[in-house]
């Protein structure tokens, strides 16, 4: 369990580094700019991520910050989430072209604003589920977390500065896919399983992690509120499979799955890459790189679920020696994998 979860830890930061420099631009440009099939390796020493994987590493922080409590709870969590994102808006190295939602929230947190009052309530934006996977290789079990609690700081995460539904559908979904995969379930049916998870969630509200989030003009319950997310997520799943259908390696997954903006696309075309190339880890990320879209980001998910699966073995050892934060980033997977005491 701990080689998967610094598997998925890694993938995420080999996929943002991948997938950065190809972000904007259209397939054609890409493959003339690096012939004849896009990047092949990450570049530069050390290998330079975006925000994606620093966010990412903020969650985790807060994680290890939170635990000593022995329990999580959004009166434990709060705190230090809000301390990590307020430490990498105001980071020197917060310069790698970050989400508005994102900075926009954290100018309030740091103002000292309840996270009610400083998420954006109408984003969706793929910012908070790139963030997750920490969330995701957390122990399960006696010595760890159950489901439902995973679930809960999933999404609660995400509602720190994407207030909207679909932004805690998705990430609560990318947390399970690499839980998932992690406990070394089959990746040719982890669509369905999937649907099968959005279903079983569509009315269920986590009132106690995300208080009032759900009153807004026009909801008259919590449920309605968080079953539109779900909706948006059956939606996108659906496309998935569709595509998978008729599997096609050398065409661009955005097509079918969408350009990885949003939150829920971000997580369905992270997911076709790794699908389209499930036993080749680096394949999928090169095809995850090769998009129209969002390229980092869904090239971070898609490293996300291939180390998840794969564990250490999916990344050549000279791209995990060059990735910037490397070291930090091993030494977070291990603490968060570790089993919790108390």
């Amino acid at each position: 369990m701990n080689d998967r979860a610094r598997g998925a830890m890694y993938g995420v930061a080999l996929g943002d580094a991948l997938g950065a420099p190809t972000e904007f631009m259209r397939v054609e440009e890409i493959l003339r700019r690096w012939p004849p099939n896009g990047p092949e390796c990450p570049t530069g020493t050390p290998a330079r991520v975006t925000d994606d994987t620093q966010m990412a590493i903020a969650v985790a922080e807060a994680l290890l910050d939170a635990a000593p409590a022995g329990k999580f709870s959004a009166e434990t969590l709060e705190p230090p989430l809000r301390a990590r994102f307020v430490e990498w808006l105001d980071s020197p190295d917060n310069n790698r072209a970050p989400g508005m939602t994102c900075l926009h929230a954290c100018e309030l947190l740091l103002q000292g604003y309840p996270w009610l009052k400083a998420t954006v309530p109408g984003s969706k934006g793929c910012g908070a589920n790139m963030r997750v996977p920490p969330v995701a290789i957390l122990p399960s079990g006696p010595h760890g977390i159950d489901d439902e609690t995973r679930a809960a700081i999933a999404q609660f995460q995400a509602a720190l500065t994407h207030g909207h539904p679909t932004g805690l559908a998705a990430s609560d979904l990318t947390a399970r896919a690499i839980t998932d995969l992690i406990n070394g379930a089959d990746p040719a049916t982890l669509p369905d399983r999937l649907i099968d998870y959005a279903r079983s969630q569509r009315e269920i509200y986590h009132a106690a992690w995300l208080g009032t989030l759900w009153q807004r003009p026009g909801m008259r319950t919590p449920a309605e509120f968080i079953s539109r997310g779900w909706d948006e997520c059956l939606g996108v799943l659906g496309r998935l499979k569709s595509a998978l259908a008729t599997p096609d390696r050398n065409a661009d997954p955005c097509i079918a799955t969408g350009d990885g903006w949003i939150a829920e696309e971000a997580l369905s075309t992270g997911l076709h890459a790794f699908l389209l190339f499930p036993d080749d880890p680096v394949q999928a990320l090169r095809r995850a790189a090769v998009t129209r879209g969002d390229s980092d980001s869904i090239a971070s998910l898609c490293g996300a679920f291939a180390g998840a699966r794969h564990g250490m073995a999916a990344w050549p050892e000279e791209w995990v020696t060059r990735i910037e934060y490397g070291t930090r980033i091993g030494e977070l997977a291990d603490a968060l994998s570790a089993p919790i005491a108390g």
